[in-house]
């Protein structure tokens, strides 16, 4: 399983013109889920979600949680985290999740996240979504857990 976690401003989903889902600060979270995948990787993952400390103190370190900040999630399946490009031109998906296996471990995640006590908000899973943000710092993480 592969998280790209960003730090933003704020964030939002829109499918076919219509918002579906937005954010203020927090983290919009790319998930990427392999065919080997269980929920052992989700709880690991939640909780280093959770306990991250990438935001900024008032000495201006990173020294604050998702939690301790009142921040928000946006939670977008994204099966392409999962693309062999080792060969040719055009990537391979052979090991993305079938999507039932894949849109089950998502929505785990997302309630995972919930139990935390952070309010999280999705996109549609499988759909052709348009993903705004303002991402702050930057501050991009990679997550993964086998």
């Amino acid at each position: 399983m592969k998280l790209v976690i960003q730090r933003v401003k704020q964030a939002s989903v829109t499918v076919a013109g219509k918002l579906v889902a937005e954010t203020g600060e927090g983290y919009l979270i790319l998930i990427g889920i392999s065919r080997y995948d269980s929920r052992t990787q989700l709880e690991w993952l939640a909780r280093k979600t959770l306990d991250l400390r990438i935001f900024e103190d008032e000495a201006g370190k990173m020294n604050r949680s998702l939690p301790e900040i009142g921040g928000e999630i946006l939670l977008v399946s994204q099966f392409t985290l999962y693309a062999d490009c080792r060969k040719g031109r055009r990537p391979g998906f052979d090991q993305a999740a079938p999507p039932d296996l894949a849109e089950k471990l998502y929505l785990d995640f997302a309630e995972l996240l919930q139990q935390g006590g952070i309010r999280v908000k999705t996109g549609i899973f499988g759909a052709d979504m348009q993903v705004e943000l303002v991402n702050d710092g930057p501050v991009t993480i990679l997550l993964e857990k086998e």
